[in-house]
């Protein structure tokens, strides 16, 4: 398995309650296919720039180990969702130790 990061922004209308759990059942979908690392919670943010009429977002940072297939169901799931304004799944360097 590979270790992969994945940034999501969603809409700033949404209550934090309704953020956290729409990132726990992305958490919920690693889980059941992949190992979950880490979970950070920004919070609210100011936007560097104005997306589709909005100027600030909630942000969090999943890390997560996983093969293609999950990174694949994921950015689909993510990009069919109303409430998710971006995403971005990266590949962290492999490290053994």
């Amino acid at each position: 398995m590979r270790s992969y990061e994945l940034m999501m922004i969603h809409r700033p209308d949404l209550a934090e309650e309704d953020v956290r759990s729409r990132v726990a059942d992305v958490e919920t979908t690693i889980g059941g296919v992949g190992t979950m690392d880490t979970t950070d919670f920004w919070g609210k943010r100011r936007f560097a720039y104005e997306i589709d009429h909005m100027t600030e977002g909630w942000y969090s940072v999943v890390e997560f180990k996983g093969e293609y297939a999950l990174v694949s169901e994921l950015d689909r799931t993510l990009s069919l969702s109303d409430e998710v304004v971006r995403h971005k799944i990266l590949r962290r360097p492999d490290t053994d130790s």
